[in-house]
């Protein structure tokens, strides 16, 4: 059996570590090279780092406190925010992060996916996806829609079918974001992630609402997450990333040990 993954989020805003609540509201919480270097230390099995307002600024990402960031920590890294091009990705890699998380551009331009994945592999490609629950209507029949720059547009884009092109397209994993329950702490959107953990092949990453290890557990167990995002259960110490591993496991689920 895989272990489960945790993976421990910094969204980032010039220059600092920030939390926001449904992407609203946000606080600066720290130093993103700081945070990354403790959890690292505490056990975290990955992170991410997203330049949160880079796409919507339509500016590139802040590679220097990517480079920051990696040269620090010695476990899987995932960058994301105003990766438009494959020299914007190559940046990335090559500042020191193993993964390139692509979200706004990538509905934009979804060629972006398939140039990404032939150039660097479908191992370094994450598909972000923003995702919020809509009325049913014909073009959204799962009832939920991608949304994009920072989840300030809506697209019109079901976000199943999105997630299934972007796998057919060489995605590696897709980090699938509730902006429902963004930084509520009140537990993952379950039926979302399982929709989208039953139709597609690819690791799923569920992101959005973790506030105690029996959220995790729960994604996990019932709606069949690869791997959980967490942020603010951790950001403001709530709990430890060995707290949480020893309950997962406690719960029977296999997970890296700390």
């Amino acid at each position: 059996m895989l272990s489960k993954r945790i993976i421990v989020c910094l969204d980032v805003r010039a220059g600092m570590t920030t939390k926001g609540i449904k992407f609203e509201g946000n606080i600066d919480i720290g130093d993103p090279v700081e945070m990354a270097v403790k959890y690292y230390e505490e056990g975290a099995d990955e992170l991410v780092f997203y330049d949160i307002t880079a796409s919507h600024e339509k500016r590139n990402i802040v590679i220097d406190v990517v480079n920051a960031v990696a040269e620090n920590i010695f476990i899987p890294f995932s960058v994301g925010g105003g990766l438009r091009t494959l020299k914007d990705m190559e940046a990335v890699l090559q500042a020191g992060a193993e993964k390139i998380s692509v979200n706004t551009a990538a509905v934009l331009n979804p060629e972006l996916i398939r140039q990404g994945a032939g150039a660097f592999g479908t191992q370094c490609i994450v598909l972000g996806m923003d995702v919020k629950k809509v009325p049913a209507r014909s073009d959204i029949a799962s009832h939920y829609e991608v949304v994009i720059n920072g989840g300030r547009t809506y697209t019109g884009i079901d976000a199943l079918e999105w997630a299934k092109r972007a796998e057919d397209m060489g995605a590696g994993e897709i980090c699938l974001n509730s902006i429902d329950a963004d930084g509520t702490t009140l537990g993952y959107e379950l039926a979302l992630t399982s929709m989208i953990s039953e139709r597609v092949s690819i690791p799923v990453i569920a992101s959005g609402g973790a506030g105690k290890p029996e959220h995790l557990r729960d994604v996990f167990v019932e709606a069949g997450a690869d791997a959980a995002l967490i942020a603010s259960m951790v950001h403001y110490g709530e709990y430890r990333l060995a707290e949480i591993k020893k309950y997962l496991a406690a719960e029977g689920i296999s997970v890296r040990c700390v």
